[in-house]
């Protein structure tokens, strides 16, 4: 399948790999992949110049990627995600899977980050996005654990819950398709794009977990009784 990443940093070079060893044909999108914006050093992540060299994909702008493409990851943070999925025009979005990979955190203070009301208090990311483009497939997905994991789930012990949210029953099984390929062997669907609310709000505690464990291969776990 031809996969858009509208976003270039360490999750979606992460996802974009993983893709791209499965066989799939995947392009990043950015604001503008100029030269010296590609051979920039991005936080966490390698150059988006030596990604490209490394995986033999591209790097477009955001309506590049996304145009033709069968499924787009939004891999932006949460903060600009409309924005930037503006960018990439409601057109090329619409009748496809949008997968919401994005968390609303605000670092605007350092650390930890806080959770901004105009988008957590009564919505989430995933639901603003469905409302900015009715025509597009939002599944809220991959977006509880770091990226490591989002590839390569054996790396938490006993394997972790992937949990989802959309309208789309046949969206979340294309986006589940995909997490199965990487070896996700538990996915918990959380109903319709409200759910994001749910995952969305898991963020501050599994940074602190991470922050207090030294480690972000860690993963928060469903079980029942």
């Amino acid at each position: 399948m031809k996969i858009a990443m509208i976003g270039g940093g360490m999750v979606g070079q992460t996802l974009g790999a993983g893709l791209i060893a499965k066989g799939h044909q995947v392009t990043i999108g950015i604001r503008n992949p100029v030269a010296s914006e590609l051979a920039k050093p991005r936080n966490y992540a390698e150059p988006l110049a030596d990604w490209q060299a490394r995986t033999g994909a591209r790097v477009a702008t955001f309506r590049e990627a996304a145009t033709g493409a069968d499924i787009v990851f939004n891999v932006t943070s949460g903060l600009v995600s409309l924005e930037a999925l503006r960018a990439a025009g409601a057109e090329n979005l619409a009748d496809k899977p949008l997968v919401d990979v994005s968390n609303p955190l605000d670092f605007s203070n350092g650390m930890p980050p806080f959770l901004p009301a105009a988008l957590t208090e009564h919505t989430s990311v995933g639901e603003e996005i469905q409302k900015a483009f009715p025509k597009a497939l939002v599944v809220k997905a991959f977006n509880t654990v770091s990226a490591p994991v989002m590839v390569e789930p054996s790396l938490i012990p006993g394997g972790p819950d992937l949990m989802i949210a959309g309208n789309s029953a046949e969206a979340k099984a294309q986006v589940t398709a995909l997490a199965r390929d990487f070896g996700w062997q538990s996915v918990i669907d959380l109903g319709d794009i409200a759910g994001a609310r749910g995952t969305e709000h898991m963020m501050p505690i599994w940074l602190r977990l991470f922050v207090q464990g030294g480690s972000p291969l860690v993963a928060l776990k469903v079980v029942r009784g």
